[in-house]
């Protein structure tokens, strides 16, 4: 959820804090704050955007004279989003500064113990209890800062990445982590530490990704080591970024997300890339060729993810149910280790994240692990957690996605579902050699199609100032669009806050249909020829009761297109596919209708971009 950055060498550390701030706000944009260091510690925090804190504090006055400091930006978890409770928190003495990602569950019982010890607080938060934790063992037992901190994490629980400065120590970085992601950048003569990589790829391509239960610390020195809590020394593993600066810049467009929707023919076509070849009949993953053995025995797929990555899911659970005739499950991450799920050997077991660090869907994959299933990722972001707890996975290859509601990231997911469902199907031999083929040919155009569906925005952009003023809206689809209804009803909610709700088309004479009024814009998915007519009788109930009609449609449509008010048409394509197109207007439509209220598409409240507490 909220964004860490520091950095530690010979340049000035504002402004590359301020930076990097910018580059993780999609984290949390609740509160900013720095901690820099020189001699004294200089601390600066406030309620809202970097660019508050920014305006808090002349740039120049920070400049020249600080080269080592600590950055955070909020998405508040304990405690109100304002001055106090922003980040960093700073021990009782005023020598140490902390700033945390997580959610530390026994603060409580440490707090009541530290006011015993005379120890007082200013904030709400969790973490400031933790940092006066860290000076307590740190003053107590005579520790170096390195050691203080390892000792209070071996008995703090919950989650956490965080970084420690102190300036009776002024010449190291501490940071460590657990179920929480936290990046070394090695420079020359430089150090970077952050949530990810994105304020660290203009400066060094050399990272190591920290593992839970590991504490590293950084000196002015160009050293570094990494332990384990149990005060291991580690070898570290340094990997080389694969990441360029234009790609998490605006690149000419107005906001991330629309940049991030028009990405789409490129983006879905690098998820298929190497994957797929129709002229030669295959399609395959590869983390699940080196696996086929095993995966020949499963008996059962269980998908788990969260918000838009359960929508892929539950696309998945159709086209692996379909394609390759295997039972097949969705789970809500939040709820599957919780409801002591039945897990077995044979199960495969897929976790879908576009972080990669989604802290409810890494406890469901750690739950389901302990239990003997195999375990297949499905992720974005290359050395995430999830991507090293699994036993195998694909990335998804979408490249880093800003805005916070999920667009091209949701595309390139359900890409690699189908192409999952093909390798599965052609496994199992579920599929005749001519319907494969028909499959192939009709997957490799999606790019294309996708891009003539993103030619028609001027008439969307018109569609969304039609009902840009509702306050409700309903979202039907049938079989595959059903979980299209599902995600273009989110998308609606996340960005423009409107309330909208995603049915089955044929659900909604079960309770919906009372809603619906001349007010009530009603988005039908109507490009299933499986159950076109039925569709059709689902448009008519809507307009019998004077309800808005807004049809996603097959080209060519001449029926729907008498009946609805408005209509949008996508390219034909084999109906499993249907989701990588449908899904597209609805992104568009969204995104007009919440520029259109005023909103912040790339930053709505309460919305943070990579869920890593439960």
């Amino acid at each position: 959820m909220c964004g860490i950055v520091a950095y530690l060498g010979n340049k000035q550390a504002y402004p590359i804090l301020i930076e990097g701030l910018k580059r993780l706000e999609y984290r949390g944009y609740d509160s900013a704050g720095v901690a820099l260091l020189n001699g004294d510690l200089t601390v600066l925090k406030k309620q809202g955007k970097v660019s508050a804190l920014e305006q808090h504090k002349e740039e120049s006055s920070l400049n020249g004279k600080f080269n080592m400091g600590i950055a955070h930006t909020r998405w508040a978890t304990h405690g109100a989003p304002n001055d106090i409770n922003a980040h960093p928190h700073v021990s009782g003495d005023g020598n140490i500064a902390l700033i945390h990602n997580g959610i530390i569950e026994n603060y409580a019982s440490i707090k009541e113990a530290l006011v015993e010890l005379g120890h007082t607080f200013t904030s709400d938060t969790d973490t400031e209890v933790l940092v006066h934790f860290i000076e307590e063992i740190k003053s107590k037992q005579n520790l170096s800062l390195e050691e203080a901190v390892r000792v209070a994490l071996t008995k703090i629980v919950g989650a956490y990445a965080i970084v420690v400065i102190d300036k009776n120590e002024p010449d190291k970085i501490v940071g460590a982590r657990l179920s929480s992601p936290l990046v070394l950048g090695i420079g020359e003569d430089e150090f970077f530490l952050a949530s990810d990589a994105t304020p660290i790829i203009k400066y060094t391509n050399k990272v190591i990704y920290l593992e839970d239960g590991e504490v590293v610390t950084v000196s002015r020195s160009g050293d570094y080591e990494i332990r384990t809590l149990d005060n291991k020394v580690q070898v570290p593993k340094i990997s080389e970024l694969d990441l360029k600066i234009d790609e998490i810049e605006k690149g000419g467009y107005p906001h991330y997300m629309l940049k991030e929707i028009f990405q789409q023919p490129k983006t879905i076509g690098e998820s298929m890339g190497g994957r797929i070849n129709s002229h030669e009949a295959w399609a395959m993953l590869g983390g699940m060729r080196q696996h086929e053995n095993r995966i020949k025995q499963s008996e059962r797929i269980v998908l788990t993810g969260c918000g838009t990555s359960w929508h892929a899911a539950m696309i998945a659970e159709y086209l692996l149910e379909d394609l390759a005739r295997i039972p097949t499950e969705v789970e809500y991450a939040s709820e599957f280790r919780y409801r002591n799920p039945i897990i077995r050997e044979n199960d495969f077991i897929v976790a879908l994240s576009q972080s990669g660090e989604t802290a409810d869907t890494l406890a469901a994959i750690k739950l389901a692990k302990e239990k003997g299933a195999f375990l297949y990722g499905v992720v974005n972001v290359i050395g995430s957690s999830i991507a090293r707890e699994t036993h195998s996975g694909s990335y998804i290859h979408a490249g880093p996605e800003i805005g916070v509601a999920s667009t091209k990231a949701f595309t390139s997911q359900v890409t690699v579902l189908a192409l999952m469902a093909l390798h599965f199907g052609k496994l199992r031999g579920t599929l005749s050699e001519d319907y494969y083929r028909k499959l192939l040919a009709s997957l490799e155009s999606v790019p294309s199609k996708v891009a003539r569906i993103l030619s028609k925005d001027d008439k969307i952009k018109y569609i969304a100032s039609e009902i840009k003023n509702a306050s409700n809206a309903l979202y039907l689809g049938r079989g595959y669009n059903f979980p299209v209804a599902l995600e273009g009803a989110l998308k609606l909610k996340e960005i423009s806050y409107i309330h909208a709700e995603g049915y089955p088309a044929a659900e909604m004479k079960h309770g919906p249909i009372a809603l619906i009024d001349m007010y009530m814009p009603v988005v039908v998915i109507a490009t299933n020829k499986s159950a076109y007519e039925k569709v059709v009788s689902n448009i008519q109930e809507v307009k019998a009761r004077k309800g808005v009609v807004i049809a996603i449609v097959t080209e060519g449509d001449k029926i729907i297109k008498d009946l609805a008010d408005y209509i949008i048409e996508i390219p034909e394509i084999e109906e499993p596919f249907t989701p990588l197109l449908s899904v597209v207007p609805l992104q568009l439509l969204a995104y007009h209708i919440a520029l259109m209220r005023g909103c912040n598409v790339d930053q709505p409240r309460n919305l943070a971009k990579s869920v890593t507490v439960e």
